[in-house]
């Protein structure tokens, strides 16, 4: 029987440097990007902006939340950037769930196979339209050279511009294979030549590719490693932190390691369970209860559940009730986020199931509750939309102006 020892994360590059993980860790990333001519060393120019360079470790996880590897990131400290000077335009490609549930539902409705990729230093593969300078990394500095500072020549995860760069490469370069990116989702490339058809989605790294065809799958990969260094991670199993069975006829969307992990940090790992996430009879509103004493939790913790709604539609309506009183939690309010914990601990195998099933129709459900907010007197829209017999997107959201009537309500 073997034993794996994971090193703690260090807390500063020093104690970084004393653990052999950590500081192969780091070599393996220096050596990437010296190899990748990220910078070249240059004497410090007067008057210039000089962003900081930081070192960022986490441990990376499989599936089943057990430890796979030491992980180093070196990268720019963004905030020491200045607008007009050093950053523009800024953007990142996150591809949006409706998205990758409406491919994932053809893919399965056509028996297609679906792989994921994922880009290693996808950002070093972008290029810089401005001029930055950043100091040397604490503990590579150039012993010859100690007072130059890195003329960035690609672009370093940090940079504000860093994803535009990144996207504005892959973009260009599946454009020249055959693609076009959706008006309606930027990160969702298609390709349509007769009958052969191909669908990329692109969340900042990750990548997820399906194909009518195994021959044209495997040609699309081919080119992407070519022009990029790629890690093929197989057929899809675990994308974003959710995870995905699939089998003949279907396919089974779940995020229970997360869900769990969510009560866990709320400290209520032992907690018992109730049969429904939210008491449906009184709406939620600004009470006049006591501010609750650590809103930094509170804002943690509804925000892992917005998350949570991607393969969990049961939980939209309280999640969204929650998450309108951001701003100034309550008491009141926390006790709804641990009723909703406590709905979760007895379901935690649930999860979003697409079937195998036609696809002509796309059927949407609307309905409205009208005034139903204590405080602004606003109505909560709500909708449901089918792709076949596969639900694909869902919303409860809080209506922008306060209607007059039934009927304004509800369209």
């Amino acid at each position: 029987m073997t034993t794996t020892t994971i090193s703690p994360l260090p807390k500063d590059p020093a104690s970084a440097i004393r653990d052999p993980n950590w500081k192969n860790a780091m070599l393996d990333e220096f050596n990437a990007l010296v190899s990748n001519k990220t910078w070249v060393l240059v004497p410090r120019p007067p008057d210039v902006n000089v962003i900081r360079s930081m070192c960022i470790f986490c441990h990376k996880r499989k599936s089943n939340g057990s430890f796979e590897w030491h992980k180093a990131r070196l990268v720019g400290d963004g905030k020491t950037q200045q607008s007009g000077v050093d950053y523009d335009e800024t953007f990142s490609p996150v591809v949006k769930p409706a998205t990758i549930r409406s491919v994932l539902s053809i893919a399965v409705s056509k028996s297609w196979h679906i792989h994921q990729l994922d880009v290693k230093n996808a950002f070093l593969h972008g290029y810089l339209n401005e001029t930055i300078y950043m100091h040397q990394p604490m503990g590579f500095r150039d012993k010859g050279r100690p007072d130059h500072v890195c003329l960035l020549k690609k672009s370093l995860y940090g940079l504000k511009q860093a994803p535009r760069a990144w996207y504005q490469h892959f973009a260009y370069f599946v454009a020249t294979i055959g693609f076009s990116h959706s008006k309606s989702d930027h990160s969702l490339f298609t390709y349509s030549q007769g009958l052969d058809m191909a669908y990329i989605l692109l969340y900042v790294d990750d990548i997820i590719l399906t194909a009518s065809l195994d021959r044209l799958r495997k040609h699309f990969m081919a080119l992407l490693g070519a022009e990029f260094a790629m890690k093929d991670l197989g057929p899809l199993s675990f994308f974003l932190g959710i995870v995905v069975s699939r089998d003949a006829n279907d396919m089974f969307l779940s995020q229970k390691q997360y869900a769990t992990e969510i009560i866990d940090r709320a400290g209520m790992a032992n907690c018992s369970s109730c049969p429904i996430p939210v008491d449906t009879k009184p709406k939620l509103s600004a009470s006049n209860d006591s501010p609750y004493e650590d809103p930094r939790k509170y804002h943690s913790l509804a925000g892992a559940l917005q998350y949570l709604t991607f393969t969990r539609p049961d939980i939209s309506y309280v999640v969204q009730q929650i998450c309108l009183h951001m701003h100034d939690p309550r008491n009141e309010h926390m006790s709804v986020i641990k009723f909703i914990l406590h709905y979760l601990q007895g379901t935690l195998s649930y999860g979003l199931h697409l079937y195998k099933s036609s696809f002509n129709k796309l059927i949407s459900y609307t309905d409205a509750g009208r005034r139903g907010c204590p405080n602004t007197r606003r109505s909560t829209s709500g909708y449901c939309v089918f792709l076949g017999d596969n639900l694909i997107s869902w919303s409860s959201k809080r209506q922008p102006t306060l209607s007059r009537s039934s009927a304004e309500t509800e369209y």
